[in-house]
């Protein structure tokens, strides 16, 4: 037997039931490789079930204002994901008569969809013959081969794509796409593989030498940094002060309360919140009661947020730039925010 032809035999027995594999239509595919998208599936399916009943097809995603994607998409993490899908809708409907393209290509010029996605929406949702390959299948070529290049190098980036052109079955693509995701999600994981319980370890040369745990073999990575963060929650006759990201980087155009990242001229926290409030809204404050220190890590640095109350020492103007906004406690929950600002407004005004 072959190595795809072993791979899919295990897979039509032990395939995991996933929304998007019952009703495999490519709208669902597609949103569902967005979010799959540096996100476990596991993570993934409540958010899935989510945005389908609020956006179930195209048109009612293309239609809806990006603040209303932001907000459905809260808590999933890297919100560029939903910024691009909702500008691929909107291409979509415009140039394409509202029918996603069926090729690797096609798919990815679109806004959000690189390589690896667009092969696993072409091959999943319209049997492309094109092999799909993330970190997780290029940890089992790997150990397939035995390869003995560092992850990420030009030679082993080659060997892994010529071996995934040679391996695919043109007849099942999207199957064996799909087999090899959960063959790196439930057996041949990051640390101690279950290598008896593989249905390709006989094809497996790091399994025969023992040397499985070792691949791939990786360049050691510089240490996370980490960063302490002051913000500020500045109420008003019953509203609290929000600024709004800009609109391209980091959790781009989302809500959140005024302040920022401490530098080395801050003397102390309550310094870095007074100078950061001041740059991002002209007021000056004096800090009150501390509300709580909130830990949070992203994929290249982790921070710790540090909450106040804040009082400004002048009567704060009602009408504000465009990024600055007053907000009841009734509009908190419609506003998109990052996963620290929730936490925060739903400690301070009680939400469950």
């Amino acid at each position: 037997m072959s190595f795809s032809n072993d791979l899919l035999t295990w897979y039509d027995k032990n395939a995991r039931q996933l929304p998007w594999r019952s009703f495999p239509s490519p709208y669902r595919v597609w949103v569902s490789e967005i979010m799959l998208q540096q996100t476990r599936v596991e993570t993934v399916l409540p958010y899935f079930e989510r945005f389908l009943v609020r956006f179930p097809d195209l048109e009612s995603l293309a239609s809806a204002s990006q603040e209303e994607v932001l907000r459905v998409w809260e808590g999933l993490g890297y919100y560029s994901r939903a910024r691009n899908l909702h500008k691929a809708a909107r291409v979509i409907l415009l140039e394409h008569e509202g029918r996603i393209p069926s090729t690797a290509p096609e798919l990815e010029r679109l806004p959000g969809i690189g390589h690896y996605t667009a092969a696993a929406i072409a091959s999943i949702a319209f049997g492309e013959p094109v092999e799909a390959v993330d970190g997780n299948v290029k940890r089992i070529y790997s150990r397939i081969l035995a390869l003995q290049e560092a992850l990420g190098s030009t030679r082993f980036e080659k060997t892994i794509e010529d071996y995934a052109q040679s391996v695919l079955p043109p007849d099942r693509p999207g199957d064996f796409n799909q087999a090899l995701m959960d063959l790196g999600s439930s057996v041949c994981l990051p640390r101690q593989p279950l290598c008896l319980a593989c249905p390709v370890r006989d094809h497996c040369l790091a399994f025969k030498q023992g040397v499985q745990n070792d691949l791939p073999l990786r360049v050691k990575k510089a240490p996370i940094p980490h960063y302490d963060v002051c913000v500020s929650i500045i109420q008003v006759d019953g509203k609290v002060l929000l600024s709004q990201r800009e609109q391209s980087g980091m959790l781009a155009g989302l809500w959140e309360f005024p302040g920022g990242k401490c530098e080395q001229r801050d003397k102390s926290l309550e310094d870095c919140l007074k100078r950061e409030v001041l740059e991002k809204t002209g007021l000056e404050v004096s800090t009150g009661e501390k509300i709580g220190i909130f830990e949070h890590a992203y994929t290249h640095f982790k921070i710790t947020v540090h909450a106040w109350y804040a009082q400004p020492f002048s009567p704060v103007p009602i009408k504000l730039p465009e990024h600055l906004r007053w907000v009841s406690c009734l509009e908190l929950p419609i506003l998109p925010m990052g996963k620290v600002a929730r936490l925060i407004s739903n400690q301070i005004y009680d939400i469950p």
